[in-house]
């Protein structure tokens, strides 16, 4: 029987440019901190004035939007530092926190508005549909442009959508929080404020929910979105030689990071090195796995069942 573990991990080109595609989603991200800090200062001023709950609870969304991004940038430096001692995979892991959080902080601010904008409905204060109105205008187009430099980073680490998704939210309150001041200024209607604080809550949730339910996949090493285990299974049982598969693991490390480990038995017959980098290949390039361990054995001949011989079979994974 023989033992022949593998290890195909990115190679140090690869490597290389992610740190050059990290460079460029930090330049990025900190253009979009820059616009939302400037803007959200004179948010605050004009909320007070207009004692308007719809932009005050737009600037501290804004205040929880530069949160995110300095939690980014932060968790993105973190990641970038190379495996050391007991941290075999290094950080990387630390981006999901990140984005954790940035779920957890939505729906606490959800509910916050949700209360606050509730009693207002009750009672509600005079509102300057005006200063509301033209605020939010121009919000709109700040966090707008703040969205877009977001977007240009790589949304495919859950880090970076975490604080794409709290500008995104933040871009539809300004749209709400606009259509309430146009109400406020030409029907006098003040429960208008209160209605838009309540769908933007409702935006913030909803954003929440897929960051914390994304997260969570990750932490409980469930297979990666879009990857089919049993498809997974199924290929690598109808590798030539292949007799059976067993304790086929697949899960990611970080967003956009998956692993796969799996122990195959082969014909006694098979060559394992060969096999083995058969199927690391085929696992990369139809699954985009590239860090793979795999465990290649040859079967005692004994358990072998000849009608296994003459073809592959499906045998859902262990």
């Amino acid at each position: 029987m023989l033992d022949d573990m593998h290890d195909h991990d990115h190679d140090h080109a690869g490597g290389h440019s992610h740190a050059i595609g990290a460079d460029a989603d930090r330049r990025w991200l900190i253009g979009a901190l820059s616009l939302i800090l400037a803007f959200m200062a004179g948010e605050v001023v004009v909320g007070l004035i207009a004692r308007s709950l719809a932009l005050l609870s737009d600037a501290a969304h804004m205040l929880t939007d530069a949160a995110a991004i300095v939690l980014a940038l932060i968790a993105m430096r973190l990641a970038a530092r190379p495996a050391k001692g007991n941290f075999t995979y290094g950080l990387r892991r630390v981006e999901i926190l990140s984005a954790q959080l940035n779920g957890v902080t939505l729906w606490a601010l959800a509910i916050v508005f949700v209360v606050e904008a509730i009693d207002r409905f009750r009672n509600p204060p005079d509102v300057s549909g005006g200063l509301v109105l033209a605020t939010a205008v121009v919000g709109i187009g700040v966090n707008a442009l703040a969205t877009w430099c977001v977007s240009r980073a790589d949304r495919r680490s859950l880090n970076v959508e975490g604080a794409f998704q709290h500008l995104l939210t933040d871009l539809f309150a300004f749209v709400a929080t606009a259509v309430a001041g146009a109400i406020v200024l030409f029907t006098g209607w003040a429960r208008a404020d209160a209605v838009a604080t309540l769908l933007v809550a409702l935006s913030m949730a909803w954003a929440g929910w897929g960051l914390l339910r994304d997260s969570w996949r990750v932490f409980l090493e469930a297979a990666p979105r879009g990857l089919d285990v049993a498809a997974i299974d199924g290929d690598l049982h109808a590798v030539d030689g292949v007799v059976d598969v067993h304790d086929l693991h697949v899960w990611e490390v970080t967003s956009g990071f998956p692993n796969l480990s799996a122990h195959l038995l082969l014909a006694s017959d098979q060559d394992c090195h060969a096999r083995r980098e058969q199927i690391a290949a085929l696992l990369a390039e139809r699954y985009g796995i590239q860090h793979t361990t795999l465990q290649v054995d040859h079967a005692q001949a004994s358990l072998i069942d000849p009608a296994e011989l003459r073809g592959p079979r499906t045998q859902t994974p262990h």
